[in-house]
C-alpha cells in the first residue's frame, strides 16, 4: 500500500508517494503562478492557482514512483499557514487569497488586539499574540475594504482546508492550522466568541467546527480518483506546513524539537499541555496530532549568507570555508542580522548592525563567521525563551538549506546545548502529510496506532549527530548576552533610523 502527501507552499507545490514502511517512491512539483500588480504589502494568490499545481505535482510524482495507483489508500495534505480563503455560497472563491506574508491588515490586527483590552488581556483570552499575518485581520480587512464581496462570504477557510474541500467536497478545519487563526482559544480548541464578534456577530456560522486531526476528512471523490488511476483514497485531515513538518520530523514527542534554516527560521517542539508565552514571542499553536506546537519564528537566517555570498562570489562550500578560518565566535564580533526586520525579538523596523570591528576582526573570514553565527544567536534568544517557558529538549532535527551546512550545525549544537541532527528525507512537511494519511488509514480499519509509533519506524536521521562541545558554552553564553544587549539598547535607534529612510 502507497500514501500520498502534498505540501502547497508559497511557491510551488511538492508531492511524494510513500510506501506504508516509509520509503519515498517518487517525487513531482509545480511553481505556483503569482498575482500581478499588488500594491506594497500585499501578498494574494488565486486559489485554482493551488490546484493546478497540485494535480500536476501529483502526476509527476505517480510517474516517477511507476507504483500502481489503485495501491494508493491514503493522502494528506500540509498548506501554507495563516491564508484567508472567502468562499461564496456555491463554494467558490469570491476573490484571491490573501496569504501568511501578507501585511496590509496591520490597521485590522492592531484593532483586534485593542478591542479585546490590549496584548495581555489577548494573551488570555486566546492564549496566542495575533500577529498581523494571521486570518482574523483578513476576514475584518475583507470586511471593511470590500463589503460587496464580504456580503457573499459563506465560508473562510484556510490554504490547505480549501484545497481538502476541493479533493473531498468537505469543509473542514482541524486544531493545528486553526490555532493560527487568531480565532481560536488554543487551551479549550475552540472558536472564541469575543473574537469573532469583534469582527463579526455571525462569523462562527462561516467558520467550520475545529476538529480533532486524528478525524479523517474522508474519501477522495471519485472523479478525482479516477483521474489519477487511483480507487478509494482516504484523506486524512491535513494541516499547517510547520504542523506537517513535525510529523515529519518526529517531532511528535517531548523532548524532540525541530530547527528549519531557510530564508527565516523557525524552531518548534511538541507539547502535551498548552504552551503560553505571556510576552506573545512565542507562538502558542497547536499542532496537527492532538497535542501543541510552540513555534519560534526569525525572519533571517539563509537571507543573510545569500547576501554575503553574492558579494564576494561565493559557493556555500566556499562560504563555509572562508568562515571556518575564524574561530569560534569570531574573537568577538557581532552580527545582529535584521536585513528584513525581526519577528523575534519584535523588531520590525530594525536594520542589520556589525559590532565589535577592529584590526583583528575587520576581515572577509571574520566577518563570515559572524554572519553565520548571528543567525544562530538570533534563533538563540527566542530559544532560551522556549526553555525557561518549560522546554526541555533532548535533540533537534534540522530541515532547510543551512541543514547541508556542518559549520552552522556546529553552532548550533553550541549556542542551544544540545544535539543537532539532519534528516533522510528532507520534505518534511510532505513526508508528514503521508505519515498522518497513513496514522488515520491503520486506526480507521481498527489498528489503534499512535501517531508517535507511525513517525517513529519512519523517519530517520541521516548521519551521527553533531554533538555540542562543552569547550565553547562559555563563549556562546557570552556572546549571547552581548548581542541581546545589543538589540535591546539600538531598539529605539532602529525606530529613529527607518523614520529618516522612509
Amino acid at each position: 500500500m502507497y500514501a500520498v502527501g502534498i505540501d502547497s507552499g508559497t511557491q510551488g507545490t511538492k508531492a511524494l508517494i510513500v510506501d506504508f514502511k516509509g520509503k519515498v517512491r517518487g517525487r513531482g512539483a509545480a511553481p505556483h503562478r503569482p498575482v500581478v500588480g499588488l500594491k506594497p504589502g500585499e501578498s494574494e494568490q488565486e486559489p485554482r492557482v493551488w490546484v493546478e499545481a497540485l494535480q500536476k505535482a501529483l502526476a509527476r510524482a505517480l510517474t516517477a514512483a511507476r507504483v500502481n495507483p489503485q495501491k494508493i489508500v491514503s493522502l494528506g495534505l500540509s498548506g501554507q499557514q495563516h491564508g484567508c480563503v472567502p468562499l461564496d455560497g456555491k463554494g467558490k472563491p469570491i476573490r484571491p487569497a490573501k496569504l501568511w506574508n501578507d501585511t496590509s491588515t496591520v490597521a485590522e490586527t492592531d484593532f483586534i488586539v485593542k478591542a479585546l483590552g490590549g496584548k495581555e488581556s489577548v494573551i488570555r483570552k486566546l492564549g496566542i499574540n495575533p500577529a498581523v499575518g494571521y486570518t482574523a485581520s483578513k476576514i475584518l480587512w475583507l470586511k471593511r475594504k470590500e463589503p460587496e464581496n464580504y456580503k457573499r462570504l459563506k465560508t473562510v477557510l484556510l490554504p490547505h482546508n480549501y484545497l481538502n474541500y476541493w479533493l473531498t467536497g468537505r469543509a473542514a478545519m482541524e486544531y493545528g492550522d486553526a490555532s493560527g487563526t487568531g480565532l481560536m482559544d488554543i487551551k479549550r480548541r475552540v472558536w472564541h466568541r469575543d473574537a469573532l464578534a469583534l469582527i463579526d456577530p455571525s462569523l462562527e456560522e462561516k467558520l467550520p467546527v475545529p476538529r480533532h486531526p486524528e478525524e479523517p476528512l474522508g474519501m477522495l471523490k471519485k472523479d478525482i480518483a479516477k483521474r489519477f488511476g487511483m480507487k478509494d483514497v482516504l484523506v486524512s485531515s491535513g494541516g499547517g506546513d510547520n504542523m506537517m513538518a513535525a510529523i515529519g520530523t518526529g517531532n511528535v514527542k517531548p523532548g524532540v524539537c525541530t530547527l528549519s534554516l531557510g530564508t527565516s527560521g523557525t524552531i518548534f517542539a511538541y507539547f502535551d499541555r498548552p504552551f503560553i508565552d505571556p510576552e506573545g514571542e512565542i507562538a502558542a499553536f497547536c499542532d496537527s496530532t492532538g497535542g501543541w506546537l510552540p513555534l519560534l519564528c526569525t525572519m533571517n537566517v539563509t537571507n543573510t549568507t545569500e547576501l554575503f555570498k553574492s558579494m564576494h562570489g561565493l559557493s556555500n562550500q566556499e562560504l563555509e570555508a572562508l568562515a571556518s578560518r575564524a574561530p569560534a565566535g569570531a574573537d568577538g564580533l557581532v552580527f545582529l542580522p535584521f536585513i528584513d526586520g525581526e519577528r523575534v525579538p519584535v523588531l520590525p523596523f530594525s536594520t542589520a548592525v556589525v559590532f565589535g570591528l577592529d584590526r583583528r576582526t575587520f576581515n572577509a573570514a571574520h566577518l563570515a563567521r559572524s554572519v553565520m553565527e548571528g543567525a544562530i544567536l538570533n534563533l538563540g534568544y527566542g530559544f532560551s525563551r522556549m526553555r525557561a517557558l518549560g522546554l526541555k529538549p533532548d535533540q533537534i532535527r534540522t530541515t532547510g538549506g543551512g541543514a547541508k551546512s556542518t559549520l552552522w550545525l556546529q553552532v548550533a549544537a553550541d549556542v542551544f546545548k544540545t544535539p543537532v541532527v539532519t534528516l533522510a528525507e528532507e520534505e518534511a512537511a510532505a513526508y508528514g502529510a503521508a505519515l498522518q494519511s497513513i496514522w488515520s488509514f491503520e486506526n480507521e480499519r481498527g489498528r489503534s496506532i499512535s501517531i508517535a509509533a507511525v513517525a517513529a519506524e519512519r523517519v530517520k536521521t541521516e548521519k551521527p549527530a553533531v554533538e555540542p562541545q562543552n569547550k565553547n558554552f562559555a563563549l556562546y553564553d557570552s556572546l549571547q548576552k552581548r548581542f541581546n544587549s545589543l538589540w535591546k539598547t539600538l531598539s529605539k535607534e532602529f525606530r529613529d533610523h527607518r523614520e529618516m529612510t522612509r
